[in-house]
């Protein structure tokens, strides 16, 4: 019998003959137990699963990354700071940062001002349902497909050749002369082509969420407002944006942790070339290219210290939230 089927059949059957087993003996070991102690250990026995896999697959690999970070490149020695010296001082590691940094800014402000405008906008039109299908479609394409298709979009042919490129035959209809949109050698500029094919993808992501939000607003405090004579943009200033400021900075941490890990669009549509690269791309190039899993580590660690303060002000917003409730 071929291995792959017999792996397929361990995990459509075995996995919940699994958890089917678990949950049984858990439940006949929490009927021993005394009445008392019974509401206090059923949901850390319930958790204990989730929380194996969450000290498995993120703690140790989490720590093992730490110290790894301080190792040279074969892990036989441990070299300190070199590894993070090496990136904060590195030109290609300073290019990344950089781009990473124009990734984090512009696409969460594209997305989510993009999203929230067009939240508000089809929220008045009769034909939402299809306006807001027709935005979220990218979302369902995988970002190597999204890659592919912008990557002709940007498709640039050395003249006299045809260009076959959308924007380039676009331009040469209009008499204008084509141009190498990601091969330009402004960093800057070629990392916001990039960023803007992700932004087609995650702008009806922050969309459905914001519309979501929207609707929740009580018509009447709206009404109110506008019996009191407040204009839209007041209504919007006044009323809405303070409503929706606890989605948006949710939508806005997702939009940021999206960005800081942007790999996929780089990789497919330059390679890195033409100083595109991004800070999740050098640590594949360290890890794959160069063979170097400290520096490679490194880069993976200064990018969860830049995702963890993001994490943490969310969690401090969710527990006022709470408090307030």
């Amino acid at each position: 019998m071929d291995q792959r089927l017999v792996t397929a059949i361990i995990v459509v059957l075995g996995v919940p003959a699994v958890l089917i087993g678990y949950i049984w003996l858990t439940e006949r070991l929490l009927n021993r137990i005394g009445q008392r102690a019974r509401p206090r250990l059923r949901p850390w026995l319930w958790l204990a699963p989730a929380l194996a896999f969450l000290v498995v697959f993120l703690v140790y690999p989490t720590i093992g990354s730490l110290i790894r970070s301080f190792q040279n490149a074969a892990g036989t020695k441990f070299v300190g700071l070199d590894n993070f010296a090496w990136f904060f001082t590195n030109d290609a590691s300073l290019i990344a940062l950089k781009n990473s940094l124009i990734w984090l800014v512009v696409l969460t402000a594209l997305t989510v001002g993009l999203g929230l405008l067009v939240a508000i906008l089809v929220d008045r039109v009769r034909y939402e349902t299809v306006a807001k299908s027709v935005i979220f479609v990218p979302l369902a394409i995988s970002m190597v497909a999204a890659s592919v298709i912008w990557k002709f979009m940007y498709d640039y042919a050395t003249p006299p050749d045809p260009q076959v490129g959308t924007l380039n035959a676009a331009l040469g209809s209009a008499g204008i002369a084509p141009v190498a949109w990601i091969q330009i050698s402004d960093f800057s500029f070629n990392s916001i082509l990039l960023v803007i094919v992700m932004a087609w993808m995650w702008t009806g992501f922050c969309m459905v969420i914001l519309s979501a939000a929207l609707k929740g607003i009580n018509p009447e405090l709206l009404e109110a407002a506008r019996v009191d004579g407040a204009s839209e943009r007041q209504l919007f200033r006044g009323i809405t944006l303070p409503l929706l400021a606890p989605t948006l900075a949710v939508v806005i941490t997702t939009m940021v942790i999206t960005a800081l890990k942007a790999f996929d669009i780089v990789y497919v549509m330059t390679s890195g070339h033409f100083d595109t690269q991004v800070v999740a791309f050098q640590l594949i190039n360290e890890l794959y290219n160069f063979s170097n899993p400290g520096r490679a580590s490194a880069i993976g660690i200064v990018l969860l210290l830049a995702i963890v303060p993001v994490m943490a002000l969310n969690i401090r917003r969710f527990r006022a939230q709470e408090a307030i409730r």
